[in-house]
């Protein structure tokens, strides 16, 4: 029987309807890992028709070969300057150190990074947060430094965000045969994103409700996938 994790609640009401939220555990994926074999593993054997399988975007980048170790990155001065002006919190780095910055001014372009950090430092002064990722977009908000409550070996290594989401979301639901919806998502404690879907948009807003207080954790915990079942 799957078990919810440490201070997470199994089952949610949304719009009047109870979900349950399934975590799967897994061994901790490395680079160089299959991901069609870690979902034939780990969550074939578990989904129904009609679930919706949830996969967590590291494992898909992780897979991809987007992890890169802290050491193998050189974060130029701009990348030194502008993690200073980043507000870390309890539930991950972002892009508050030098290496994850260096990161996205390489995704994204070292302009766009500069107009985001520039809009945001002036409407930040007026009380407004968050127009920083907004400008910079998913590419800089799926970028995931290491915590305290990283997995080994990812406590020192920087992971990008997946490259074609959606297209990993309609191969994953073909490796289920079908039977189940499939989202890239990228959720934390402060919130979350679906990256790419099988769903409709208005299914990707219901997800979004759903997984709304992180049922997969932050840490340890080892479950990088789960299952959204209707109860």
């Amino acid at each position: 029987m799957m078990q919810a994790n440490d201070g997470k609640a199994l089952e949610t009401r949304v719009d009047g309807t109870r979900y349950a939220r399934l975590p799967l555990r897994t061994r901790v994926v490395m680079p160089g890992d299959d991901l069609d074999e870690i979902i034939t593993e780990y969550a074939s054997g578990s989904v129904q028709a009609g679930d919706l399988l949830f996969v967590t975007e590291k494992i898909v980048a992780i897979t991809q070969g987007r992890s890169y170790r802290l050491d193998e990155i050189q974060p130029r001065k701009l990348a030194l300057f502008l993690s200073k002006y980043v507000t870390r919190t309890p539930y991950g780095i972002g892009l508050g150190m030098p290496e994850t910055m260096e990161m996205a001014l390489r995704e994204c372009g070292t302009p766009r990074i500069l107009f985001a950090a520039a809009v945001a430092a002036v409407t930040k002064a007026f009380g407004r947060k968050g127009d920083f990722y907004r400008i910079a977009g998913d590419k800089a908000r799926a970028i995931d430094g290491p915590t305290s409550g990283t997995i080994p070996p990812y406590n020192q290594a920087v992971v990008l965000g997946p490259e074609r989401p959606n297209e990993v979301a309609a191969h994953v639901k073909e490796i289920i045969g079908g039977i189940a919806d499939v989202a890239v998502v990228d959720i934390n404690d402060l919130g979350g994103n679906i990256l790419g879907s099988t769903l409709d948009k208005p299914g990707e807003e219901r997800l979004l409700k759903v997984l709304g207080d992180n049922p997969l954790g932050q840490g340890h915990q080892s479950t990088p996938m789960g299952i959204v079942r209707a109860v």
